[in-house]
């Protein structure tokens, strides 16, 4: 082996090996360019839904800036004296959607998000799936009624993922999972649907169908009615439409009598002269 040959190529391996050790270790030392930072507002301890937040429960924390969280609070003064919509963890970062609107107050009204209505409904332990319907189960509203029409009873679906705000006076499930028996459950509904749902407690009986909070289909279902029990595939009874009303024209009024013209022919004398004038007037 020519030792000779080897010797430049492994001296320059070392120097280039000693260049990069030496800049490395400089980095190092000198530490990582720092990361640009935001203050966002965080709870400094956990909170539950419904929770009002003050100047004491909530704080600054640094955050990533290249990691922004979109609706999120750069001032404490900002969340203070809302409440939660929703239970968050310390640390966490407040947004505007887990608080309720500024000026909403404490209590069931604070967690009715802008444009919807909470509206509550009677229940028995059957209709309220055994007392299974806790705070945030999603629910199907059923309806089961008649017509003078079509006077065999039958069910229809007239609310589909519905939210149940609270049970009873109860706006939080239960810790352990228990479930409770309550005699009106309150559910969180558009305007449109909370109509249909005063509506459908007016005219027969309703039963709540819980589903998975994770299944969000709807249903296109006619409904069902007595024939259907006996034959799925027979058609549902259609309610005749109702018979228009033709209003009648009013009668026009009868033409005017033509107006009668009578005329009158007086002989006048002036000395022995004499002539005639005739005159019109105008009668019925």
């Amino acid at each position: 082996m020519n030792v000779k040959r080897l010797t430049p190529p492994l001296l320059m391996a070392l120097a280039v090996s000693s260049v990069c050790t030496l800049a490395l270790s400089r980095k190092i030392a000198h530490g990582a360019a720092p990361i640009a930072t935001v203050g966002y507002v965080v709870p400094v301890h956990a909170f539950a839904a419904g929770d009002v937040l003050k100047a004491d429960g909530v704080q600054l924390a640094q955050w990533p800036e290249n990691r922004p969280v979109q609706g999120a609070f750069l001032k404490t003064t900002d969340v203070v004296g809302r409440a939660l919509l929703y239970p968050v963890d310390a640390n966490q970062p407040l947004t505007d959607k887990l608080l309720s609107a500024p000026g909403a107050g404490p209590g069931l009204a604070a967690r009715i998000p802008e444009g919807m209505r909470a509206i509550a409904l009677k229940t028995d332990e059957v209709m309220g799936v055994a007392g299974f319907l806790t705070p945030g189960s999603h629910i199907d509203v059923l309806v089961t009624y008649r017509t003078d029409k079509v006077p065999d009873p039958r069910t229809v679906t007239v609310l589909q993922n519905a939210e149940v705000l609270a049970a009873g006076q109860q706006v939080q499930p239960d810790p352990q999972g228990k479930p409770s028996t309550v005699s009106v459950v309150t559910l969180l509904l558009a305007p449109q649907d909370a109509e249909r749902a005063v509506l459908a407690s007016s005219q027969g009986t309703i039963h709540f169908v819980m589903r998975s909070g994770a299944d969000h289909g709807q249903s296109h279902d006619q409904g069902v009615g007595l024939a259907q029990l006996a034959d799925p595939n027979a058609p549902m009874p259609v309610e005749a439409p109702p018979t228009p009303v033709v209003i009648a024209a009013k009668p026009a009024a009868p033409p005017a009598a033509p107006k009668l013209q009578r005329q009158s022919t007086v002989e006048i004398f002036s000395g022995d002269k004499q002539s005639t004038a005739t005159f019109t007037d105008g009668a019925r």
